[in-house]
């Protein structure tokens, strides 16, 4: 019994040192090769879209743009969508991931969420006038485009009845809905303000009441979260909420004002008198 007992804590152990180590060579291999890849968002202005160049940009390069500055290395960004980004992360193909991913219990134990949060979105509809929704009751039976990956979709099916039609990005999500193939489109509401602000949407409007906020989550692979690579992430989070950065980015994108970074920056001082 001893034995068996001595032998499982050798291995978990093991597994401890192999997970360290697995991180302590992940922070080494950005520092070595240079260059530090983050998958974003290339489809969700301001958050992370593609400019009149091709290049991506917004709030969320931005923040990469920060981590690997500190790191003293070059910033190459990797579209992602929610459909893929988790399994890019899994597979090495990118360091990082900050792509407007909501914090979620199941989503922790796949990949290294990494604490503090960054922001915080709500679940919306985007929908014709002529439809004219005033609640989400009326969504039952009713055809709504989604997004594949959005954790939102069974909760909306489930609670409100609605048939939700999953589409890879937001391209297809937004033709679907112009074309009349769904009566709306759920999604965050951070991606309908901006589209609103826009005279092609004149006729479109996010009519009912936001529900579901969460806050999103930077990422690493799992095995890297307490690691030296997923502290250095943390820190620099963390740093960034303190000296007000994020509230900074967030007025340079033009995105309205939220009571979230607000808060986050107040919890970020208030550590550090205590510290």
């Amino acid at each position: 019994m001893l034995k068996r007992l001595f032998g499982a804590g050798l291995a978990a152990l093991a597994g401890v040192a192999f997970a360290a180590g697995a991180s302590a060579q992940t922070l080494d291999k950005i520092k070595s090769r240079g260059v530090l890849v983050v998958g974003t968002k290339a489809d969700y202005k301001p958050f992370g879209f593609r400019d009149p160049s091709g290049a991506i940009v917004g709030f969320e390069p931005d923040i990469g743009k920060e981590v690997a500055d500190k790191l003293g290395v070059k910033l190459e960004l990797e579209p992602v969508v929610s459909s893929n980004r988790m399994q890019f992360l899994q597979q090495g193909k990118i360091d990082l991931m900050i792509a407007t991913m909501n914090d979620k219990p199941d989503r922790r134990q796949v990949v290294g969420i990494i604490d503090p949060l960054y922001y915080a979105c709500g679940v919306n509809v985007l929908a014709s006038r002529k439809a004219a929704l005033k609640n989400w009751e009326q969504l039952k039976g009713q055809k709504v485009c989604g997004i594949q990956g959005a954790w939102y979709n069974k909760p909306v099916a489930e609670k409100y009845g609605a048939d939700i039609v999953a589409f890879k990005g937001q391209a297809e999500a937004e033709t679907a809905l112009m074309q009349g193939n769904c009566i709306a489109w759920v999604y965050d509401d951070t991606a309908f303000a901006e589209r609103l602000a826009d005279a092609k949407w004149k006729d479109y409007e996010m009519p009912l009441e936001t529900i579901l906020e969460e806050p999103w989550g930077v990422a690493v692979k799992l095995e890297e979260r307490e690691g030296p690579w997923g502290q250095f992430v943390a820190k620099t989070l963390e740093d960034m909420h303190r000296s007000g950065r994020m509230i900074e980015l967030e007025k340079k994108w033009n995105i309205p004002a939220s009571a979230y970074l607000k808060k986050m920056n107040a919890e970020a001082k208030a550590k550090t008198k205590t510290n």
